[in-house]
């Protein structure tokens, strides 16, 4: 076939022949399916028909299809236009965060496609599935992870369900990326990394905020040195959960906490990121009200190994907004709505009185980098850039958060 642009070309021949140019081998069964523009043509029906599909790039690399021998559509890789497979990942748990955040970052992303879904209830997973043209829809995990043409499972269940979805994908050996909070309490967390290491399974935790070009910009200014040693940095996020969808956020046999979990690991992981540097005591206090059975919002004061205190505020009573804020003995970071993917965020770099530095970002593709980085990890099996390990210390952060709230002391991680 003719060399296909960006793609390479697509070499077929019969499976009891073996072709071998520059020693490739590349095969084919049977003459009745063909290859057009990257599908198979449906063979007639009784006749099983399977394709190995053998790319040859210009660069010289090659990519094909795993030979698997329960037929074709398990075993088509699709490509995108840079030629690059698509990995394909299932999601566990399709809810209001799938439908709302992970699904448009799919939609741009390059390199991944969401080809499978579960959600306890049968309707609404087919339902689910027609809506986002998803080809298959399972009510349980265990279902959707044993899928042949799901490569990945990205698990977007309640928090106390992670642990045995995540313990489910490790044992169909499918690389996984678990939604945080990781998990319900540090426990829980250890034996997810602890299986995906002994079973050589990868284990990423999508802490998003990471991929947001606000969260860069601070980290790449604070490592060159901008502002000088960072003494004080403080993050806030607030939003009106009470009258979220998510309803299970208020059922403590569900969900690891209130805001203190469900958007605090945000903060504080945000502030272990930019900082470069490790939360080692903890103090923190809660309120709560008659609306909730989990706290309706939180403060704590981190002590950085570094030096640097922070303060992290979060509440899900007041209406959204979010705040980043890191002082140097040299100058200041700061950013309100720093950590929103829907709307720009100006960013700036205070010296006393004076603005050395303003700049706008948009963080409207965080979500999309997410999964893209997942994929790239994934193809080229190399490790995650947010391991299971990372989740497992937001963890123990959050451990001793509750600790603290409980004893009204300093509480070590």
């Amino acid at each position: 076939m003719a060399d296909q642009p960006g793609v390479g070309r697509i070499v077929c021949a019969q499976i009891e022949q073996r072709l071998q140019p520059a020693g490739r081998a590349v095969e084919k069964q049977r003459a009745d399916g063909s290859v057009f523009n990257g599908q198979a043509k449906r063979p007639a029906a009784g006749v099983q028909t399977f394709i190995i599909i053998h790319v040859i790039f210009s660069d010289g690399r090659e990519a094909r299809t795993p030979s698997h021998s329960d037929g074709l559509a398990a075993n088509f890789r699709p490509y995108s236009s840079t030629g690059a497979p698509m990995v394909r990942f299932g999601i566990a748990g399709f809810g209001l965060h799938a439908v709302k955040r992970l699904m448009p970052g799919f939609a741009t992303a390059k390199n991944c496609r969401v080809t499978a879904l579960s959600r306890r209830d049968p309707e609404r997973a087919r339902e689910s599935a027609r809506e986002f043209g998803i080809e298959h829809a399972f009510t349980s995990t265990a279902d959707l992870c044993a899928c042949p043409e799901v490569d990945a499972v990205f698990v977007a269940t309640p928090d106390a369900l992670h642990l045995a979805d995540v313990l489910e994908a490790v044992r169909h050996g499918k690389p996984v990326l678990v939604e945080k909070p990781m998990a319900m309490n540090a426990h829980e967390a250890r034996q997810m990394v602890e299986a995906a290491r002994g079973a050589k399974v990868m284990l990423g935790v999508a802490h998003v905020m990471r991929f947001e070009e606000s969260v860069g910009w601070f980290r790449d200014r604070i490592a060159s040195g901008a502002i000088g040693k960072p003494v004080l940095a403080r993050a806030a996020f607030v939003a009106p959960l009470v009258t979220s969808a998510r309803t299970w956020i208020n059922d403590p046999t569900l969900a690891t906490g209130g805001p203190l979990a469900d958007i605090g690991v945000h903060c504080f992981d945000t502030l272990r990121y930019v900082l470069g540097d490790e939360i080692q005591t903890v103090m923190a206090q809660a309120t709560y009200d008659s609306h909730w059975v989990v706290e309706a919002s939180g403060t704590a004061l981190f002590q950085f190994a570094g030096g640097t205190l922070a303060t992290m505020s979060v509440s899900a009573r007041a209406p959204y907004q979010t705040l980043l804020e890191v002082t140097g003995e040299d100058g200041v970071l700061l950013a309100v709505n720093a950590l929103n993917v829907e709307h720009p965020v100006t960013l700036e770099l205070r010296r006393g009185f004076d603005v050395i530095e303003r700049r706008e970002v948009s963080n409207d593709r965080a979500y999309t980098a997410q999964v893209e980085a997942f994929a790239v990890a994934v193809e080229e099996r190399r490790p995650f850039d947010i391991p299971g390990e990372e989740g497992l210390q937001n963890q123990l952060i959050l451990d001793a958060i509750f600790r603290g709230v409980k004893s009204g002391k300093a509480e070590s991680v």
